[in-house]
């Protein structure tokens, strides 16, 4: 099958340090290149792939000192992207909403992947305007605020198996792997640390817009012993951060669609304690891969009993339901339904797919 994967230019494809979307979209097109399939990656120049790569700029834009417009040249992405739409059987967006207004003409089977949040309030009107367009969730609970849009399937992430490796034994520290937003639980995991003498180790990004709210309720809460404080950490060192950790806390109170920590946890043999929120209840199962909780209270008594979970089957869930290979499966029948619809429409012949 020709495949085209078209990823967001913000950073290279895989991201060096956080960038979940890049991350996906790396572990996409090297499973659908590993499966035989012929594949090119539209995205920056730094990208690492072994895919046929277009380069649409020579690095990631938030990479460039010069401050590229990011709109401008991924409106050029686009363009170069139907332009050659016919040397493809398929055309896979992972750029939130920008192609919706430019694909409906294109012959081409097209689809895009919801990466983000689709609760937002401007985002109600606007997928109302292209109900038409093919769109994959990551979670079901994705689904909820947009029951009416055309979802083909729910396709969790997945990762390479070989990505990360699972530890045995764990020492003796809790982890803490996110942003420092309101709503992400930074607080709340410091508190669970502190409730039950347990040291923290917490790599975290603080972005621009979110500094005051570190300097003012989160920077004040880093001076106990307890807590060790981290910038963001690349991929070399996540699987030892989070591998080795008793216990990777995620008390978010804010519906994240798929948080990719949960299944690098997975992979890692770690358990996850986590706030039911968003698709952690898809992700995590009770008292197998971690802890799903309510309030504080259930959050510091799971961090207390985390000793009891089996880390070996921690991995073990993670290979089966969230490896690259599932994904990449998965993926591959949502593109040929949508190739056999596009052939079956009135006025289409057949096209010839390669397998």
């Amino acid at each position: 099958m020709r495949i085209a994967q078209v990823a967001p230019l913000y950073q290279s494809v895989p991201a060096r340090s956080g960038g979940a979307v890049e991350r996906i979209v790396s572990s996409l097109t090297e499973t659908l290149v590993e499966m035989g399939h012929d594949v090119t990656l539209f995205a920056s120049g730094d990208s690492i792939t072994s895919a046929n790569l277009v380069a649409v700029v020579p690095r990631g834009l938030r990479l460039d000192p010069n401050r590229p417009d990011p709109l401008v040249w991924h409106t050029i992405m686009l363009e170069m992207v139907l332009q050659s739409a016919p040397s493809f059987d398929v055309i896979h967006f992972h750029t939130d909403v920008l192609q919706l207004a430019l694909v409906g003409q294109c012959e081409t089977p097209c689809l895009s992947t919801a990466h983000g949040r689709v609760d937002l309030p401007d985002l109600k009107p606007l997928f109302r305007c292209f109900p038409r367009h093919p769109m994959v969730s990551i979670s079901d609970g994705q689904r909820v605020d947009l029951p009416w849009a055309n979802w083909q399937a729910t396709v969790p992430y997945g990762l390479p198996l070989g990505l990360y490796s699972a530890r045995d034994l764990s020492q003796d520290y809790l982890a803490f792997l996110g942003g420092v937003a309101p709503g992400q639980g930074l607080d709340r995991a410091i508190a669970i640390a502190k409730s039950c003498g347990a040291p923290l180790r917490i790599a975290a990004q603080v972005d621009p817009a979110d500094r005051d709210h570190f300097h003012a309720a989160i920077e004040p809460l880093l001076e106990d012993p307890l807590v060790t404080f981290v910038d963001a950490i690349d991929d070399d060192a996540r699987g030892d951060f989070i591998g080795n950790a008793r216990a990777l806390l995620i008390p978010a109170d804010r519906p994240e669609p798929f948080a990719l920590v949960m299944i690098e946890a997975m992979a890692c043999g770690t358990p996850v304690i986590a706030y039911a929120k968003g698709s952690v209840s898809e992700v995590i199962d009770q008292g197998v891969t971690g802890f799903i909780v309510a309030n504080q209270e259930q959050a510091i008594a799971a961090a207390r009993e985390v000793a009891r979970i089996d880390r070996s089957r921690c991995r073990q869930v993670f290979e089966q339901r969230f490896g690259a290979r599932v994904m990449a499966r998965r993926y591959l029948q949502v593109y040929e339904e949508l190739i056999d619809a596009t052939t079956a429409a009135p006025g289409r012949g057949r096209r010839e797919v390669v397998a």
